[in-house]
């Protein structure tokens, strides 16, 4: 039998003639020779992987590649387009046609967040210009499920936004002027309903609700009296103005002027009476003794 043997730098090669057998004997010393990777998948690979998963970390889309290189896997989602959550740092991607988005144009899974107008910052920013009547930090947090003070305060020092102190809390609005308008008499409005709301028709009070609308009343300064007069009468429609003065032993006229005051805009937030309003004061004379003991 002939034998035939050679090393080679990574194996040992051994040929027995009379049997044609080739065995190969690798030796123990791996840093003679390496193991060749699966190569690179592609666009397809990444577009099944997220229909499959829906979500996926940038860790968990190298390993789909079978890839370690960064630029490798955005290169794919580029081709493919993705989305990136706004919530977890942005550590979640998705594809475009994936999420189900809700009115607010956001979408939850597996409590990551995604939107589609961006980031959280570019979110909160569409969040507040679309509002009726503007949002808190509060309300913002319970509808994008994280916390967006700091974005807020990013967007408000760059001018994107602005804010104003309402009862004691930051309400953030357009910077459109005609829009900030609109949302903050919303939101005013919205606080009166909340504190006292009236049906459309008076009769249908019980005598306890009424009380408490005047007691409620009677605590407003002259001003918050008269916008609200007007506020409600504008609620009721036709009539609303002499209802409301009945309700509240106002005279038509100013439940009116509170009406067109109110929807005019002609609201002075730091004063009750315009300057110079209200009864003249009246310098008292003194009275005169006279020095005589008759007087």
């Amino acid at each position: 039998m002939q034998t035939f043997m050679a090393i080679f730098d990574n194996m040992w090669l051994t040929w027995a003639g009379d049997w044609g057998i080739v065995v190969l004997i690798y030796m123990q010393n791996r840093s003679n020779y390496t193991i060749m990777k699966k190569p690179p998948g592609d666009s397809d690979t990444v577009q099944a992987f997220l229909h499959r998963k829906r979500i996926a970390t940038l860790e968990q889309l190298k390993a789909a590649l079978c890839t370690t290189g960064t630029m490798t896997v955005f290169r794919r989602l580029k081709k493919v387009g993705y989305m990136s959550s706004y919530s977890h740092r942005g550590k979640y991607y998705t594809l475009p046609e994936i999420p189900e988005f809700d009115e607010h144009g956001l979408w939850s899974y597996h409590s990551v967040w995604f939107s589609q107008h961006g980031n959280l910052l570019a979110t909160v920013k569409e969040l507040v210009e679309e509002a009726t009547a503007g949002w808190t930090s509060q309300e913002l947090e319970r509808i994008l499920q994280v916390e967006v003070k700091r974005p807020l305060l990013q967007l408000y020092q760059g001018k994107d936004i602005e804010r104003e102190k309402l009862f004691g809390v930051y309400t953030y609005f357009s910077l459109s002027g005609d829009k900030r308008r609109s949302q903050l008499l919303m939101r005013e409005k919205s606080v009166f309903d909340a504190t006292v709301g009236l049906p459309t028709e008076i009769e249908a009070l019980s005598h306890e609700l009424k009380a408490a609308i005047i007691l409620f009343f009677s605590l407003l300064d002259e001003q918050q009296r008269r916008l609200y007069a007007g506020l409600e009468a504008h609620k009721m429609g036709h009539g609303g103005d002499r209802k409301i003065a009945e309700l509240l032993g106002l005279d038509v006229h100013t439940v009116a002027k509170g009406r067109r005051d109110l929807f005019g805009w002609k609201i002075q937030r730091d004063r009750v009476r315009k300057e110079g309003a209200g009864r003249k004061t009246k310098e008292k004379k003194r009275r005169r003794f006279s020095n005589e003991s008759g007087a």
